[in-house]
């Protein structure tokens, strides 16, 4: 698998036909002021040290260096291997709130920025688990099947937005029972679902799925995130505008916490509310600890191998190899006609 980490400076690509355009238009400027003394095979025997191809041939060598350099700052990558690994550990159902609520900035840098790093953290921490994603809102969707590949796992939670469940809402208990299916059939091993959401406009059966979780083994936990006081949603995650209802208030979002507490009591699992702290982690982490686990063959692709230095040596010898050639001919080597 290849991929490129920072493709956004790819874009610099498009700069590449201004560069010739400009080289272009200097070599016609050139011959035109040549033609000013006279003409250019004249002009030519009067200086034979010249050699107009060694200059084009300097210019494609800067040209080669700068392409590879813009596609080394990109920083290609290859992870295609693809490895058989022996595993024991738990079946863990991620299920992240991707409502337009979790933009809200009382957690830094926001609430799903933060849940993402929280996440993140548990699947490094939990790498012989077993993981699935389920990404809610007004709907619910499996983001990412049950997989041993951890670091799978890790790449499609980070491109997490709230575009992908255009639909507003939070819909828990039809996230619980997607979940529910996400599992696979194996048994003597202990699942777990996390679900970490603000706890707004929530439906009504959330509270019921978290028990039916309960009553096939799934222990439901909850982590709240968000401030109990209610606080502005951003239009974006970038933007510095606060979202508004249809009289022209600002819409205030806060977590909550109650209904977040009866749905992992009703699912015998552990609620936390997360903070710019760690302590949520912590305890998240020791709660689920405690499950059993079951040793597993699975398979997981090798982490992404950075190429960028590849690039890096060819762009060293094409520069060398353009502050090795002259725009005059050498007068040791004039009879050498490499560049006739």
């Amino acid at each position: 698998m290849f991929r490129f980490h920072n493709p956004e400076f790819l874009y610099l690509l498009v700069l590449l036909p201004f560069i010739i355009a400009g080289f272009l238009y200097m070599n016609i400027r050139k011959k035109k002021d040549v033609q000013k003394i006279g003409k250019l095979a004249t002009v030519k025997l009067m200086m034979p040290e010249m050699s107009l191809k060694r200059s084009y041939l300097k210019f494609w060598l800067i040209f080669a260096a700068i392409t590879l350099g813009i596609f080394m700052v990109a920083r290609p990558q290859f992870g295609t291997k693809k490895d058989k690994v022996e595993r024991k550990g738990i079946e863990l159902v991620i299920a992240i709130d991707v409502s337009n609520s979790m933009l809200a900035r009382d957690i830094s840098p926001d609430r799903l920025s933060k849940a993402k790093q929280m996440l993140t953290r548990i699947i490094d921490e939990r790498k012989d688990d077993k993981v699935a994603i389920v990404v809610f809102a007004g709907e619910a969707y499996v983001q990412l099947p049950m997989t041993s590949d951890n670091q799978s796992a890790k790449i499609f939670l980070e491109s997490i937005t709230p575009s992908l469940v255009p639909v507003q809402g939070t819909v828990i208990g039809n996230a619980i029972n997607i979940g529910m299916n996400s599992f696979t059939s194996e048994k003597d091993i202990d699942k777990a679902m996390i679900i970490i959401t603000d706890g707004e406009n929530h439906d009504g059966n959330a509270v019921e799925m978290a028990a039916r979780a309960a009553e096939h083994n799934v222990m439901v936990n909850v982590v709240g995130i968000g401030s109990l006081e209610g606080v502005p949603i951003p239009m974006s995650q970038y933007s510095n505008e606060n979202k508004k209802d249809n009289e022209g208030n600002i819409v205030v979002t806060k977590l909550n916490e109650q209904m977040c507490k009866e749905i992992a009591e009703a699912g015998k699992g552990l609620y936390v509310r997360a903070d710019n702290t760690n302590n949520a982690l912590k305890s998240l982490q020791a709660h689920l600890e405690k499950l059993q686990k079951k040793e597993y063959e699975g398979f997981a692709y090798s982490e992404y191998d950075e190429k960028f230095h590849l690039f890096a040596w060819v762009i060293l010898v094409l520069l060398l190899l353009e502050i090795c050639i002259f725009d005059k001919k050498n007068r040791i080597f004039r009879n050498v006609r490499i560049f006739k």
